[in-house]
């Protein structure tokens, strides 16, 4: 196996998260396909991974610290992706999470308006990839990432374990 530095390992995770936002960006606003709200959740870690690895390419300090954050946003990132695959799996019900939008309704307008925006249910895969929802990519992604930050973690400074 290739044994990097710490730094090439946070880099590879960096670029991860960006080509992985990038994309569901580009599937949402480019290809037309709308997310739900679980979706919209699951790309959350994938930010948050990019400024804490941008903060630390700034300071280069602790690199303990972002490592155990980086465990617990991804670790987070696996739950929340698993959660939304036993939704669309049928072996879990959907949430309120799911079915909610939080529209406020005060006039006859935003009544009617509300009606017109499409609602995406959890359960509901509206984008296969070679016959695998989104969804499953993501927690595909999700461990790939927790994996090489647990690796990143046990490498010293000076790139030797």
């Amino acid at each position: 196996m290739i044994n990097f530095k710490k730094e090439d390992y946070l880099l590879i995770i960096f670029i991860l998260c960006i080509l992985s936002l990038s994309l569901a960006y580009v599937i949402q606003y480019v290809l037309g396909f709308q997310p739900c709200n679980l979706c919209i959740i699951e790309r959350i870690p994938y930010g948050l991974a990019i400024v804490l690895l941008t903060i630390n390419f700034i300071f280069k300090k602790n690199y303990v610290f972002y490592n155990v954050l980086l465990l617990q946003i991804f670790a987070f990132s696996i739950i929340i992706s698993l959660y939304h695959l036993s939704i669309e799996q049928g072996l879990l019900n959907e949430s309120t999470l799911c079915l909610s939008k939080n529209i406020d309704l005060l006039t006859k307008e935003d009544i009617l308006n509300s009606f017109q925006t499409l609602k995406v249910s959890c359960k509901d895969v509206t984008i296969k990839i070679f016959g695998l929802s989104l969804t499953t990519y993501n927690v595909f992604l999700s461990l790939i990432i927790f994996f090489i930050s647990i690796k990143t973690y046990f490498i010293k400074n000076n790139g030797k374990k």
